[in-house]
């Protein structure tokens, strides 16, 4: 590196310049006649002129400081490795300068030695070098610490990083990036000691720290002496306390089991727990806890470090009065019962701002009077006393004026249709703002399964002045078309489906060429079309269309479907050997949100008429003669009620729901004998009534980690004795809960994990096996998720399930149950909705078929299993 301002008397006989033009004893002051550059292949000469901060027609002093300041100006561009200025002719009181530049060498490209191409990946992203980059110090220095930065940030402090530059042969004044990465060992956090702690013992105190964990260890024996003496001492003098505090200190010391959260020393997360140490101190009570120094340093028995914290607890303290000051809307009585804190409770100022502003459980003081309009609330609490262990609370109010909502704007919708988003909005202009009608409109935007649900953020808008707020919710779309291309096993063949669903179509543009992207979308109807079989013998096809809004002014749902099946040997219509079976159906229902007992509420009803007709058909009906027609007319009734919060990946909520489907009683206005008639004129009109009783339960247990309790029971029963209980519509419980037989004689098939598909039905190993007419099913998981992304929604699972199904009412027992579980993983992908795969373990043998409770995969299409 060489910084140089040459006037030199060999440099001017070279130019044939006099060096008795310049006298350094006695500066003389020039005129700039011109400015040359050399040395740069790249950079623009009159840019670097300018940048020199000289020009042509300035009067500089020789020697002076002007040459020295354009040095330093080109530079702190960083660009050059040599700057010399030189004088290449004087003439009179003019003088010519030459800027002779050496360029810094650019990169071409960089590459990594010494670690995994993942992690080069990761790197790349992090350093964000670019080729034709300036190779400056600044970017050397710049490149390792980031690289440094980002092994410590994984526990390996000792990671050395060096950078070779090497001549690119190719490109002239170009060199390639070598990064050498020799990572190291991690460097693990060998023990944690505390000091002065009192209220807590160590152990306690290391659990506040999420991240930082002493690294495992087992040895059950090591100076197993000393704690024997230890504990002998205790008893002898009858310290039966500190029996048991030694006791708890050897096995936290000794046999510390480090499962799932590894050791690793990781600066920031450090830093960040001893926050968590002093805010857990705070929560009962120290609230002037804090640490009087900590150091963390180098084990010298092996790669580890060890940290010490010393704490100083102060005093325990505890609400006294807590008094309410500007409070007009409400009595200090009322206030109190919200706010949940009584004289004597330990002292939680982080309690207590929750209940003031911000409870994600339960109602807080914030949410009484903004679900009142009152959006510029403010509450301040203050200490206005310190005695001893006790502390008064003044809780001053700002109420403000209510809020009127002036203007409600949607954000970011780009398919789907204005008027489908406003109607599910909860916030209204001309309302009183209310902060639980923006929560409950998010959670209706959810819903709809048209917007990333992690995404949907409402933004309010206030206006003080006027006493009114804007509110915008901003969305992002999302695909909720789905396409179904599977292939399944049913009855000992492989059955193939194709099936669409486009959940956010167009009716009314259906004729309009110019909505087709590539269907009519927007207006939030659903289209689904699907088509089943495995060769000439079975085809299936069905279609079904719901209109949410019927009318467009109320969420009354309005759906219809119709469905197709044929089952043959695959003989021609006129054979007399033929053998078929079909059936055909249709369904209208009318759905209508309900307000009460509250608007989570749901009535469903619907008509559904199926006609069977078989000729020459045993293979599958235990009844019947094989010829002859059935009719199914029915009505579905569906009371539920759906509070989760989104439907994907639910945190909280639950599902309920009771339905019953019921046909008329036909056998009760015949005087017919039923218990002389053939099985083909019993069943030629289907009579039972059906119930179904379902319940899930979301419950959030720590940040996205879930637990879903579910139960379901279902239950098929008669009319008349004499016709018993009838043949279709009946339970088949166990496996994936997939058939290629869905609509087959209307049977139910129940999916339950750990065991062959259909296992768990009565009589399934005998011929004579019609299904069950009850069963119940219950099923615990815990659910965790890798991706909450909407176009690629994972989350993994681990579960218990029981459920059994049985032939009559009388032998019934819900204790009675068979046992799995297992673990499994949910894949939701807009196109083909929800995926799963799940290994299920059956603890249970069933009687007649000893490999059906063996370990077992599942695959499941949309649920079919839950």
């Amino acid at each position: 590196m060489v910084i140089t301002f040459a006037l030199l008397g060999m440099v001017l006989q070279g130019q044939n310049i006099n060096p008795g033009d310049i006298d350094y004893a006695k500066p003389k002051k020039y005129e700039i006649g011109g400015i040359t550059v050399s040395g740069v292949k790249y950079l623009d000469n009159n840019a670097l002129v300018m940048l020199s901060g000289l020009s042509v027609g300035d009067i500089i002093q020789i020697p002076g400081d002007a040459i020295t300041r354009a040095i330093q100006n080109l530079w702190k561009q960083g660009l050059f490795e040599n700057v010399k200025i030189t004088a290449t002719r004087i003439q009179n009181d003019l003088i010519f300068l030459n800027i002779d530049l050496a360029e810094r060498p650019r990169m071409s490209t960089f590459s990594f030695a010494g670690i995994k191409k993942s992690e080069a990946d990761n790197i790349r992203d992090e350093i964000k070098l670019a080729s034709g980059d300036v190779v400056t110090d600044n970017m050397l220095i710049r490149t390792k610490n980031k690289i440094k930065s980002y092994y410590t940030d994984k526990g390996f402090l000792d990671a050395e990083v060096n950078i070779k530059q090497v001549d690119d042969s190719l490109r002239i004044n170009h060199v390639r990036l070598l990064i050498e990465i020799t990572k190291n060992e991690k460097v693990k956090i060998g023990a944690i000691n505390i000091y002065g702690n009192e209220a807590f013992d160590d152990s306690r105190v290391k659990k506040f720290m999420k991240e930082t964990k002493e690294k495992g260890a087992f040895q059950p024996f090591y100076k197993i002496e000393n704690f024997i003496f230890d504990i002998s001492k205790d008893a002898v003098t009858f310290r039966f306390s500190k029996m048991v505090e030694d006791s708890r200190d050897y096995v936290n010391r000794n046999m510390r089991m480090r499962i799932f959260k590894s050791s690793k020393y990781i600066p920031d997360e450090y830093k960040n727990d001893l926050v968590n140490i002093i805010s857990k101190y705070n929560e009962h009570g120290y609230r002037d806890a804090s640490f009087v120094k900590d150091s963390v340093y180098r084990n010298p028995e092996d790669n580890s470090v060890n940290i010490d914290l010393y704490l100083t607890e102060g005093s325990k303290y505890y609400f006294r009065n807590i008094s309410w000051v500007g409070n007009t809307k409400y009595t200090d009585a009322a206030l109190n019962r919200v706010l949940r804190i009584q004289k004597g409770d330990v002292y939680n100022w982080e309690l207590l701002n929750s209940n003031l502003t911000f409870n994600m459980s339960e109602d807080d003081v914030s949410s009484l009077y903004m679900n009142d309009g009152y959006l510029f609330f403010q509450a301040n609490p203050v200490e206005v006393a310190v005695e001893n262990d006790s502390i008064d609370i003044e809780i001053r109010l700002y109420e403000g004026k209510q809020a009127t909502i002036k203007r409600v704007k949607v954000k970011g919708n780009t398919r789907t249709h204005d008027h489908v988003v406003i109607r599910e909005l909860r916030t209204r202009p001309g309302q009183l703002f209310s902060r639980s009608d923006i929560i409950r409109t998010t959670r209706e935007l959810a819903q709809l399964r048209y917007f990333n649900p992690e995404t949907i953020n409402p933004v309010p808008e206030p206006n003080p002045a006027e006493g009114t707020v804007d509110i915008t919710y901003e969305v992002e779309e999302t695909s909720s078309d789905q396409i179904e291309l599977s292939g399944g096993w049913g009855y000992g063949r492989v059955i193939g489906t194709l099936g669409v669903s486009f959940n956010n179509f167009s009716l009314k543009n259906l004729l309009n060429g110019k909505e087709w992207r590539p269907v009519p979308t927007g207006d939030g109807q659903k289209l689904s079309l699907r088509v089943q079989s495995y060769g000439s013998g079975y085809i299936s096809y069905s279609a079904s269309f719901t209109e949410p809004w019927l009318g467009g002014k109320k969420p009354n749902a309005l759906s219809v479907s119709y469905y197709h099946s044929l089952f043959s040997n695959g003989l021609p219509k006129d054979s007399p050997d033929r053998q078929s079976f079909v059936i055909n159906g249709v369904t209208i229902g009318l759905g209508k949100r309900l307000t009460w007992p509250d608007d989570y509420f749901q009535l469903y009803v619907a008509a559904n008429f199926q006609r069977y007709d078989l000729k020459n058909y045993t293979s599958i009906f235990s009844f019947g003669t094989g010829t002859g027609y059935y009719n199914n007319f029915s009505w579905n009734i569906t009371l539920s009620r759906n509070s989760i919060d989104q439907p994907i990946y639910p945190r909280t909520g639950s599902l309920m729901s009771v339905s019953l489907d019921i046909t008329p009683p036909y056998s009760s206005f015949s005087d017919r004998n039923y218990a002389t008639l053939t099985e083909n004129e019993k069943y030629k009109w289907i009579e039972y009534h059906k119930w179904g009783i379902q319940s899930a339960f979301f419950t959030p247990v720590v940040e996205n980690l879930v637990v879903m309790a579910r139960a379901k029971m279902g239950f098929l029963g008669d009319y008349n004795p004499q016709i018993g209980v009838t043949p279709f519509e009946r339970f088949y419980l166990g496996g994936d809960g997939l058939s290629g037989y869905n609509n087959l004689d209307g049977r139910e098939i129940i999916g339950m994990r750990g065991y062959g598909n259909e296992t768990l039905t009565p009589n399934y190993y005998r011929s004579s096996n019609t299904g069950a007419t009850i069963y119940s099913k219950y099923t615990l998981e815990l659910r965790y998720p890798l991706s909450l992304n909407p176009n690629a929604t994972i989350f993994v699972a681990t579960f218990l399930e029981a459920g059994n199904s049985w032939a009559k009412f009388v032998d019934y027992n819900p204790f009675s149950v068979y046992k799995s579980a297992g673990f499994g993983v949910r894949v939701f992908l807009p196109m083909f909705g929800i995926l799963g795969l799940d290994w299920g373990y059956g603890f249970n043998q069933v009687p007649g078929l000893p490999d059906a409770n063996r370990g077992q995969f599942h695959f499941s299409i949309n649920q079919s299993i839950d």
